[in-house]
């Protein structure tokens, strides 16, 4: 467990440079708007924390990280606003609006189909590489600065009890939730190790691999898990947009949509952590 020291040492490194992000009401929760952070989601958060952290010296010599997309935005956020060079890793099937926001600020993505991609993690190809590599969740300082969402909910609703979170690497966590289109945390968890899961689902921010040092923190930190049937997410997403007046993404749409699994009477907040969405995707959505 990250201790709660380093969590508000490396919240306050990031908060220049990140939003207090909203809570609205919902029927039955909260609704917390990562989704309105720069550059789209809460990963702006570890980023800058993780980046800041870095020695001047070798923060210049630029950033890489690996990345579904959201980390990848965040990342080039971070350098461009840092005034450093960023290359990240990308699926070749990323999200359009991900990948162009990438280039956007000013980054280089490198594209791989998915396996190559995945085997560039696990075998920590970065070494080779000149810039400082910024690991997309299993980083201290990155988990550590996601915990500023955290903090700012101990200090806005402190009677909350339970908060609700899609999970892909597993950075920012407590009650996880994840698509059944790729429920490889729960199904991890059932076989007491890795498991093979081909994503199939619009949540393609919860996609990350499996990694044992991440299995260990969830399985100390994670109350329980909930797993969203893929129809029910893509309904979620038009009824976020009519009730909330929020625009998210499939793995922003996530722990909204899991909120009828529980049962009413705790404070809950449900984390909105992604709005990077393909118009078309959206438009479909909508329709």
């Amino acid at each position: 467990m990250i201790p709660i020291e380093r969590i508000r040492t490396a919240a306050e490194r990031a908060r220049p440079h990140v939003l207090r992000s909203p809570l609205v009401p919902v029927e039955g929760a909260m609704l917390k708007l990562e989704c309105l952070q720069p550059a789209g989601s809460f990963k702006v958060r570890g980023f800058f924390a993780a980046a800041l952290a870095t020695p001047p010296d070798d923060l210049a010599k630029g950033l890489i990280t690996v990345s579904a997309g959201n980390a990848a935005l965040a990342c080039a956020y971070v350098a461009h606003t840092l005034g450093v060079p960023c290359r990240v890793v990308m699926y070749d099937t990323a999200p359009a609006p991900k990948l162009e926001g990438v280039k956007r600020w000013g980054a280089t993505p490198v594209l791989m189909p998915r396996d190559e991609m995945l085997r560039w993690l696990a075998d920590e190809r970065w070494r080779g590489e000149q810039e400082i590599f910024i690991h997309p969740f299993a980083e201290p300082e990155v988990i550590a600065g996601h915990g500023g969402v955290g903090l700012e909910l101990w200090e806005d609703v402190p009677e909350v009890e339970r908060v609700l979170l899609a999970v892909g690497g597993g950075g920012l966590i407590s009650i996880g939730v994840q698509s059944d289109g790729y429920p490889m945390w729960p199904r991890v968890f059932e076989a007491g190790g890795p498991v093979a899961v081909k994503p199939e689902t619009i949540a393609d921010g919860t996609t990350a691999p499996y990694d044992a040092r991440m299995f260990e923190l969830l399985k100390e930190l994670v109350d329980r898990w909930l797993v969203v049937p893929e129809p029910r997410l893509k309904s979620a997403i038009p009824e976020l947009a009519a009730k909330a007046k929020v625009v998210a993404e499939g793995a922003g749409a996530l722990a909204y949509a899991a909120l009828e699994q529980l049962p009413p009477g705790p404070t809950t907040v449900a984390v909105v952590s992604g709005g990077n969405i393909e118009p078309a995707l959206l438009a479909s959505l909508l329709a």
